[in-house]
């Protein structure tokens, strides 16, 4: 049985999911560069206990995608959504000794079109836009799929308080 590596610092055990899409309901997926048919949004964990879920999701949006989240035309948005799930047993030495669940908070990126983004080649390794039915049959994990089909809620209530203002 091979030796896992000895990890001086731990996962922190709360990430994000990061649903990039257009207005028009398209949702970029990214294929995971250690498994092969892992389709899934951005995600990442939060490098520091006191980091906040929003900062953490512009940063990881920006290092596996390129994207900023501050950039003109794009509207980071908190869905105020929460998984919690077991962490995949593969995934388990990551974390420190104990920790089975982790927390998820949802949130989306809207940008103004579909476009090539940058990937990280140690994340990632394809990337494809797909409408958001499409893009949630697409994905991986469960939750991931549940967040992109609540998409089109999302994008009208934004449409609606773009009005409202």
């Amino acid at each position: 049985m091979a030796q896992l590596p000895i990890r001086t610092t731990f996962k922190i055990p709360r990430s994000v999911l990061v649903v990039i899409h257009t207005q028009d309901l398209d949702v970029l997926l990214i294929e995971r560069a250690d498994s092969p048919g892992f389709w899934q949004s951005v995600t990442g964990s939060l490098d520091r206990e006191d980091e906040a879920f929003e900062v953490a999701a512009a940063r990881e949006a920006a290092e596996e995608t390129g994207l900023d989240a501050k950039a003109a035309g794009n509207v980071l948005t908190d869905w105020r959504l929460e998984n919690v799930y077991e962490i995949y047993p593969q995934w388990l030495h990551r974390y420190a000794p104990g920790v089975l669940l982790n927390t998820e908070r949802v949130f989306g990126l809207c940008i103004p079109e579909a476009m090539p983004v940058a990937l990280n080649p140690r994340e990632h390794r394809s990337q494809l836009w797909l409408p958001w039915r499409e893009a949630a049959d697409r994905c991986f994990s469960s939750s991931n799929a549940e967040a992109v089909l609540h998409l089109p809620a999302f994008v009208s209530g934004m449409k609606k308080s773009k009005h409202k203002g």
